[in-house]
C-alpha cells in the first residue's frame, strides 16, 4: 500500500493507518476558513505577521491550518479594534510560549484606556449635536442654528 509523503504512520494493536497532515490550503480557502479577505491576508503576509508562507512550485501561495488559525487571531485582534502594531505585538506573544500575561494585559489594558477616551469624546459630541437638533426648528424658515454653530457664528 503507498501513502503520500507527508502521511505519518500511526500503530494500534492491530494495524497501521496513515494519518495525513492537514492539506495546505489556497488563499481563497484561507480567506473563506478564516472570515479575512485575501487582499488583507497578503496585506497582513507583507507586514511579516504570517512568517515566511509556502508557496507552489508555480508561485501560489499555500496556507497551513496555523497560518489560517493565525488568520483568525489577527481578525478577532481587529474586530476589538486593536492597532496593526498591537496586533503585531500580540500575534509575538501568543507564539512566545515563555511571555509573562502581564505584557499581554499591558496592551489590552492600554487599548481599552484608549477606547474608554474615544467613547467618552462621541459622547460630548453626541451631546452638542442633540443640543444643536433642540435648537433647530426643522421647520420651512432658511435659518439654522445648527448651520450657524458649524459656520461658527
Amino acid at each position: 500500500m503507498a501513502w503520500p509523503p507527508d502521511a505519518a504512520v500511526r500503530m494500534t494493536n492491530h494495524a497501521v493507518a496513515p494519518v495525513l497532515a492537514p492539506t495546505p490550503v489556497n488563499i481563497g480557502s484561507a480567506a473563506k476558513q478564516s472570515g479575512v479577505s485575501a487582499k488583507m491576508i497578503r496585506y497582513y503576509e507583507s507586514l511579516g505577521l504570517l512568517g515566511k508562507v509556502r508557496r507552489t512550485d508555480s508561485g501560489y501561495r499555500q496556507y497551513s491550518q496555523a497560518e489560517v488559525h493565525v488568520l483568525r487571531f489577527i481578525k478577532r485582534a481587529r474586530d476589538l479594534g486593536f492597532s496593526m502594531a498591537e496586533i503585531s505585538e500580540l500575534v509575538s506573544l501568543w507564539n512566545n510560549r515563555r511571555r509573562t500575561s502581564a505584557s499581554v494585559k499591558r496592551i489590552a489594558q492600554k487599548h481599552a484606556d484608549e477606547l474608554a477616551q474615544r467613547v467618552a469624546a462621541l459622547q460630548e459630541m453626541q451631546g452638542t449635536l442633540n443640543h444643536l437638533i433642540h435648537g433647530c426648528h426643522g421647520d420651512n424658515r432658511p435659518d439654522c442654528p445648527i448651520l450657524d454653530e458649524l459656520a461658527g457664528s
